[in-house]
């Protein structure tokens, strides 16, 4: 956090502008963290601020309370200018147990506020988070910090002491008043959290009075407390934001809605065949929002939720299917099918750290050779990759335009860290998007199902029950031309050339790479993924400092981009952050003989912009 002048409110504390802030929010998985992240970044996106957020929750499903393992985050970087990462030390930490304290002090930075539920430093609680003393009673530890000590959970009891709740039930609006006082921090309106919670509890009367009597006893709190001595603003900057309708969007519900725009602009229904598996569940659940756009089957199993899709693209629909980690692995049988019928389907992964159930609600990149080569048999497929949360809403178009315009399934990759996260996102007019209309046949006139576009390498779609364009589609390999069975060796191979080559044919479609940096740089950052927001604010820190430094970021991943290994070939290092153990670095050195510098973590959590900074240096021999 960038502090600058110091202004006055109205009010009798003095407010800071200052440029950007990191806060993160820590507790059990019953204290509401997510939920205070989210009704503080909507209205944070009603100020017209710039954030990214990380939603970090415990892999067990009700992991016991109190326990560092149990501790569920919301991290968010708040910004007056675009900021491209939930950011790195955070400047204010809400800790609401001493688990949560515990686990998130050592990335407070020097000079932060940590605001703390003291009501919840008990022994029991100590003993439960491996501390032998109070740190409370640790002046030395508090010495580089501002701490704020909050009885949140007796305020909150003694707020709500004449409502007929249970104590059980009163604790639970501790959170709002967590919310009130971080509101209140950061000088941002509490309307929208209380015609937020207004309708939500419409029709609880007793919940909907405690939880706005602690909401307001938290504002209150921050008004009079002494050790809350002055509050933040942030300072606009830079260009004017384009005009237009602008929102808070995770990259789940971007990507849902890309496929509902996508549907739009190709004249088709959109059918998404898919079953419950985190972190992609959501997908799913944006889309059953829109019956009048979208058909939401949820089967039985991933198996049957591919299989159902694949049927509703030979049925004429713009067919999807979500899932991650296990989930991806049992739908590679299916995905074959789609290859072999050479049906247009997208298929999206929201990758999570494996393998088997491995750590499902942290962020990885470890499917990518998964989507290249995870099928039996020669199996291409065009393969994407999602950068920001609104990116998502971009890929999904594109893998969609691609899937119809090529005949072929599209595997679109997301991640954990994308798909739960958000970003501020300008909501485009639907005439704003590219328009590829589905093409059917419908000239029984020479049919062969087979048969191939020059341009595109696509076969024919055909609708069943169009008149003199019946034919049947299976798992058998085809003769080409005529789509009937064969067991052709020749043919064989001839096929799965030209299902290759169709695949290599989505390259005329990729754009130029762009490069963003230091016009003469000696070193190129490459990244594909959720790397992007990272990568580039490293790349903008050092080269405000005079490294000759810049970055590129790939969308597709097969085909690769045309340019690309001319792009390499062009600076004498460059370096390949991954969360993976260096996939891609795999595939460059493989297909186009470049060795690039490695980084690679999988920790279940994205790069920190100072791991990218520290390796760029070291590369340029910097100290």
């Amino acid at each position: 956090m960038q502090e600058n002048n110091v202004q006055y409110s109205s009010g009798s504390k003095p407010t800071e502008l200052i440029d950007s802030s990191v806060i993160r929010l820590g507790g059990d998985s019953g204290d509401g963290m997510q939920l205070v992240g989210d009704l503080f970044t909507n209205t944070c996106a009603i100020f017209g601020d710039y954030f990214a957020t990380l939603p970090d929750y415990p892999s067990e499903i009700r992991a016991p309370a109190g326990t560092i393992f149990g501790v569920s985050g919301f991290q968010l970087c708040i910004g007056g200018s675009e900021v491209f990462t939930p950011g790195d030390m955070y400047d204010t930490l809400i800790a609401m147990n001493p688990a949560a304290l515990k686990v998130n002090l050592p990335q407070v930075r020097k000079g932060g506020t940590v605001i703390i539920n003291e009501d919840a430093f008990i022994p029991k609680n100590l003993e439960k988070a491996g501390y032998t003393e109070n740190p409370l009673d640790q002046s030395e530890t508090w010495k580089n910090y501002r701490l704020v000590r909050v009885p949140m959970t007796s305020a909150t009891q003694n707020l709500l002491s004449d409502l007929p709740l249970s104590s059980k039930e009163a604790d639970r609006c501790k959170n709002f008043f967590a919310l009130g006082v971080l509101l209140w921090l950061y000088n941002r309106s509490p309307e929208y959290s209380r015609k937020w919670m207004t309708k939500k509890f419409e029709r609880k009367a007793d919940i909907l009075k405690a939880n706005m009597r602690t909401f307001e006893g938290g504002l209150q709190f921050g008004e009079t407390c002494a050790a809350l001595n002055h509050r933040w603003n942030l300072k606009k900057s830079g260009p004017a934001p384009k005009a237009g309708v602008y929102r808070n969007i995770t990259g789940n519900q971007a990507a849902a809605m890309g496929l509902m725009a996508a549907a739009e602009r190709s004249g088709l229904r959109l059918f998404l065949g898919s079953y419950p598996i985190t972190p992609a569940t959501d997908i799913m659940h944006e889309l059953s929002k829109y019956p009048d756009f979208a058909t939401v089957f949820q089967a039985e199993d991933e198996i049957a939720g591919i299989g159902s899709a694949i049927g509703a693209a030979f049925g004429g629909a713009l067919a999807a299917t979500n899932t991650s980690g296990p989930g991806f692995s049992l739908k590679s049988e299916f995905m074959n099918l789609a290859v072999m019928t050479e049906l247009p389907l997208v298929i999206i992964d929201v990758q999570r750290a494996g393998p088997s159930t491995g750590i499902p609600t942290k962020t990885e990149q470890s499917d990518m050779m998964q989507a290249m080569f995870g099928r039996h048999g020669e199996s291409p497929m065009v393969v994407m990759a999602a950068s920001t949360p609104k990116d998502c809403f971009d890929t999904a178009v594109e893998a969609s335009r691609i899937a119809l315009k090529y005949m072929t399934p599209v595997i679109m990759l997301s991640e954990g860290y994308l798909g739960n996260g958000s970003e501020v996102w300008r909501v485009p007019e639907l005439d704003e998007l590219p328009s590829f209309p589905a093409k059917f046949r419908t000239d029984p006139t020479n049919f062969k199902p087979y048969e191939r576009d020059p341009e595109t390498l696509a076969r024919p779609w055909a609708i069943p029950g169009t008149p003199g364009l019946e034919h049947r589609l299976g798992g058998l390999e085809k003769l080409d031309g005529a789509g009937t069975v064969s067991q052709d060796g020749p043919n064989h191979e001839k096929m799965t050339h030209l299902r290759a080559a169709k695949v290599a044919k989505v390259a005329q479609d990729i754009p130029k790479t762009e490069v963003y940096g230091h016009p003469e740089a000696e070193l190129l950052v490459l990244g594909w993924g959720g790397t992007a927001g990272v990568i580039k604010s490293a790349v903008r820190n050092l080269s405000g400092q005079g490294y000759k430094v810049a970055c590129a970021h790939i969308r597709y991943l097969n085909p690769l981009p045309p340019d690309l290994e001319s792009l390499l070939k062009k600076y004498k290092k460059v370096l390949l952050p991954e969360l993976n153990s260096g996939q891609l670095w795999y595939r460059l050195r493989a297909e186009l003989l470049i060795n690039t510098e490695k980084l690679n973590k999988m920790q279940g959590q994205p790069f920190r912009i100072d791991e990218i900074e520290s390796k760029i240096k070291s590369l340029l021999g910097a100290h």
